[in-house]
């Protein structure tokens, strides 16, 4: 992970913030269109580089809005942006050490001046690219942002990834005869056939680790960051499913890189996933409030005041985090819930109980039953889906135990545990069962 995106760094910005908030009135002139146009144009305050395999992502936070324009060039591939009225200074200056060598998309970043006021930073790829290129406003400790995406434009497909990586279980063996013996199935076996894809079974378990990337989530007293818990704890109970017989679970971010809400959904989706586990860890304005909760989908409204909060904090990690609005999602657009929708909620709620009874023995409740609201991230229409909320992180008490690695490893014991309790009362349904070529 490069500097740029390590957890000292982040807490490093928030204490600048801070520090920058509480000066208040003596740096008011600074931000004044007058102080502006005295300094030549919007300041750049900050670059973050986030890279993962499915896209790295390049911020730049200034304390304006930037006039850009950008264009691509081919051989070798590069993304060039133009940046109006913008001076160059010490932060883009320093663009060249942020990618790190081992960077999936990016192979250099440099800075200058092209002419008279405009820097012009020329991006070096190591592959052909989709780029999205967009602004962001204020929102939280941030201050304008202009996000270059860098997505690859031949990327892999996840479906297949996943059959590839997998390692053939062996069959167990019956007792009395020691022959192998065939995993049960509720469709008849089809006998395989040459150059066609012979049928294997495997469960499929996305999980989903909460925010990352330029959204860190809820942040307790100590400065943990929520994205860096949840994604620890989704690495702990990934091991422990793919340690399962036929069972296999994908992470939707396997990094601290941002998702979209959307996109956590269609990853879900593409790999035709059995459930769909969204890990988190509350926060609270009291440091007092404790315990853990789970959460599904709902088709009428939330089940109390703090349900409608939560989900109205977490679905604002898009804002945070940053999306292109101009790229529309078709299932998080649905207005209305159809049948399917009905059945996937109710198919919900009992994973989340059978969930909510296993960490009743880890720790503390919130509330001893599961509760809905209208999460975005819980949205497929066709898989069965929860929200963990771990703890509250704003508690002094259990932000110790969520940095404690044998809590989190018990928080993903009884994730599993949950999980395999719902699946023996409700066997997964044939589309679990996934194409592998002969």
């Amino acid at each position: 992970m490069p500097a740029c995106a390590s957890s000292a760094d982040d807490r490093h910005d928030v204490v600048r913030r801070r520090l920058v908030g509480l000066a208040g009135a003596s740096l008011v002139l600074l931000v004044t269109p007058l102080a502006q146009a005295a300094r030549g144009g919007p300041g750049v305050l900050a670059v973050r580089v986030w890279p993962a395999a499915d896209y790295t992502r390049v911020t730049l936070e200034s304390d304006a809005p930037v006039k850009f324009s950008h264009f691509t060039v081919k051989n070798p591939e590069r993304l060039v942006v133009d940046l109006e009225g913008v001076e160059l200074n010490g932060v883009l200056e320093s663009l060249s050490g942020k990618i790190a060598a081992d960077d999936p998309n990016i192979k250099l970043l440099r800075a200058g001046r092209f002419k008279p006021g405009v820097v012009r930073l020329v991006m070096e790829l190591k592959t052909e690219v989709a780029p999205q290129v967009f602004v962001l406003k204020p929102v939280g400790e941030y201050g304008h942002r202009l996000v270059l995406d860098v997505y690859p434009a031949h990327p892999a497909d996840p479906l297949m990834a996943l059959l590839e990586k997998r390692e053939l279980q062996p069959l167990p063996l019956d007792d009395r005869a020691g022959t192998p013996v065939e995993p049960p199935s509720q469709t008849p076996a089809e006998p395989p056939r040459a150059g066609k894809p012979v049928v294997d079974r495997l469960v499929t378990i996305t999980l989903d680790p909460g925010h990352g990337g330029e959204d860190p989530g809820a942040i307790g007293r100590r400065g943990t960051y929520e994205k860096n818990v949840t994604l620890a704890v989704a690495k702990r109970l990934k091991a422990k499913i793919d340690a399962e017989p036929n069972m296999r679970a994908v992470l939707t971010r396997d990094s601290d890189f941002f998702v979209p809400l959307s996109m956590r959904v269609q990853k879900a989706r593409r790999v035709q996933s059995d459930l769909f586990v969204s890990i988190h860890a509350d926060a609270f304005i009291k440091p007092d409030a404790r315990g853990a909760s789970v959460f599904v989908l709902s088709e009428n409204g939330a089940t109390s005041s703090a349900a409608r909060w939560l989900a109205n904090k977490e679905n604002a990690a898009d804002l945070i985090g940053g999306v292109n609005i101009g790229v529309k999602d078709p299932v998080l657009a649905r207005t209305l819930l159809d049948l399917s929708q009905t059945a996937t909620i109710n198919d919900s709620l009992k994973l989340g109980k059978a969930v909510l009874g296993e960490l009743d023995r880890v720790g503390n409740l919130h509330k001893p039953h599961v509760e809905q609201a209208g999460f975005a991230v819980l949205k497929a229409p066709d898989i069965p889906s929860i929200l963990v909320e771990t703890a509250f992180i704003s508690n002094p008490e259990e932000e110790r135990r969520l940095n404690d690695d044998a809590y989190q490893d018990r928080l993903a014991e009884a994730v599993l545990s949950g999980i395999r309790k719902y699946f023996k009362l409700n066997p997964p349904l044939a589309k679990s069962r996934l194409a592998k070529l002969d």
